[in-house]
């Protein structure tokens, strides 16, 4: 299923906020979806959403650092898209 960006924000946003899903992902093996979250959280959150959106931003910029805090960022990401890539 091809998703759109938006999507794969909303996806990425929503394991973020539920981390404990990400161990379920990985037993089950739904590497398309650990890879949407990957992708999204290796980005840096966007700057100019402090000024437009002060709330969303630090929310974001917290579960990305308990992302890292709980190692989640060392995942490969071309491995896992590889995978992905198997998946499908």
């Amino acid at each position: 299923m091809i998703q759109s960006a938006r999507e794969k924000e909303l996806q990425a946003r929503d394991l973020l906020a539920h981390q404990e899903k990400i161990p379920v992902l990985l037993k089950e093996k739904r590497w398309a979806e650990i890879a949407v979250l990957a992708e999204f959280a290796a980005k840096e959150v966007p700057s100019d959403l402090a000024q437009t959106d002060t709330a969303l931003y630090r929310l974001l910029r917290h579960q990305i650092t308990e992302y890292r805090i709980r190692g989640w960022h060392l995942l490969n990401l071309q491995k896992i898209k590889h995978l992905a890539g198997k998946e499908g």
